[in-house]
């Protein structure tokens, strides 16, 4: 669980989207091993506030962070999002949610809290991510793409709407299986972008290779 390729993307898609915005104060909610901050620090120089609440996951997320060029950009707290009390709003807020909710779970504990929803449902991530949120903030999660329907609903009722939409697949022969979708409290039309991981040839496309170009050693 520790790095997956549609983490690794929405990592990428993030920085490259906010590399140029004025951003300054950027939340992760659920950072795990710290992979999205530490992708978003290499492009965008903010300040980082990162919660992670299982012990075991922080302290590799501290021992990650601490080993970077971005550790006195990056903080951490091992603590339930819903019980942060941070003393500002943030401009951005990330994160890659629990998934799985209706499939079937594992007797790991550990594994169930990090890929379903015992710790973090949709619902509290919202309201963690309303009270946390500037006024004029955007934030970004990563889903399962048969579960973002459910979370547009869900989000539109704390009067958060779609800017984005990036519905991603395997390949050309592969149906969606991850959305990235960003969301802000302005009611506009969103975008909608399709992106492909590998072409038929089992190459990782071009789309694909200019997003991690920066982040793959071997692109």
């Amino acid at each position: 669980m520790k790095v997956c390729t549609d983490a690794c993307l929405f990592g990428a898609f993030a920085a490259n989207e906010w590399q140029h915005a004025p951003v300054n104060t950027i939340l992760d909610i659920g950072t795990g091993t710290g992979l999205l901050s530490l992708m978003l620090a290499q492009k965008i120089n903010a300040s980082i506030d990162t919660v992670e609440i299982d012990t075991g996951a922080f302290e590799q997320a501290k021992e990650n962070i601490a080993l970077s060029p971005y550790k006195d950009r990056i903080a951490i707290f091992n603590t339930d999002v819903m019980q942060f009390d941070a003393s500002k709003k943030y401009e951005l807020i990330i994160s890659n949610p629990p998934f799985f909710e209706a499939d079937l779970r594992s007797g790991d504990d550990k594994k169930n809290a990090a890929k379903h929803d015992t710790t973090l449902t949709y619902e509290a991530l919202l309201h963690a991510i309303q009270k946390n949120l500037s006024a004029a903030g955007s934030f970004a999660v990563l889903l399962p793409y048969h579960r973002s329907s459910y979370f547009e609903a869900a989000s539109a009722q704390l009067n958060f709407y779609p800017q984005k939409k990036i519905l991603v697949r395997q390949t050309p022969k592969h149906d969606f299986f991850r959305s990235i979708l960003i969301f802000s409290r302005n009611e506009n039309a969103a975008e909608q972008i399709e992106l492909t991981i590998k072409n038929d040839q089992g190459n990782y496309t071009t789309a694909f290779s200019a997003l991690l170009k920066d982040y793959y050693l071997y692109l």
